[in-house]
């Protein structure tokens, strides 16, 4: 039998990342353990977000600390999807964790770019309480999404490694938690919506399903 030459790709890096990102959550749970166990239960309970929707919705340390934590673990979920699908063939330490700041600083911006955009058409009509409660809501239920991300960023190091199936499962139950959220926001703020659709839809076609769609091309190719 003739001797056969693997490279194995070390993932010390994303090991470290992943220990990270844990580190917020930990920090959240024991500085606001009630806020936490409320939080816990968000998709099947909407009590998270009656309770603290009313002051301090966005600037907090717990959202701060738990929108920290996904977004380490979307740019790392969104980064094995891609090594998954893309399989590409030549691969090295230096290139991976190039192309993965390139991912994390993408989403950084996009986060931020996207946040301000609300804020300030909030601003424009005059309608910063309703907005900052819209973006409050959606981004509890991403963070919320990025619990799942976390788990599944662990099993595709680890223990399924390099599954496809675990990324459609992970993919399918992120739709799903942040289909639940557009339809508790849709539907306690149907009347805002209705007298704004237009700006609405464009609003969701630019800044929530676009940037998926520019993903997944992304991967698939």
């Amino acid at each position: 039998m003739e001797p056969i030459l693997r490279n194995i790709e070390k993932i010390d890096w994303i090991t470290l990342l992943i220990l990270s990102s844990l580190v917020f959550i930990i920090i959240a749970k024991k500085a606001y353990y009630h806020r936490f166990l409320n939080f816990i239960i968000l998709p099947f309970n909407n009590k998270y977000i009656f309770m603290y929707n009313k002051k301090e919705k966005l600037f907090n340390w717990f959202h701060i600390l738990l929108t920290l934590f996904q977004i380490i673990n979307t740019s790392i979920f969104i980064f094995l999807s891609w090594k998954i699908f893309a399989k590409p063939q030549e691969v090295t330490t230096a290139s991976t964790s190039n192309l993965f700041l390139l991912i994390l600083g993408g989403i950084i911006l996009f986060q931020l770019l996207k946040l301000f955009l609300q804020l300030f058409n909030g601003f424009i009509f005059d309608a910063n309480k309703i907005i900052s409660a819209l973006v409050f809501k959606k981004t509890s239920y991403l963070n919320y999404s990025a619990i799942l991300m976390f788990f599944a960023n662990v099993t595709l190091c680890y223990v399924l490694i390099g599954s496809k199936s675990v990324v459609y499962v992970t993919f399918a139950l992120i739709l799903l938690i942040n289909g639940i959220g557009w339809a508790t926001l849709l539907r306690n703020h149907q009347n805002f919506i209705a007298s704004n659709f237009f700006y609405f839809i464009l609003y969701l076609c630019t800044l929530e399903i676009a940037p998926w769609l520019i993903i997944g091309s992304h991967i698939n190719n």
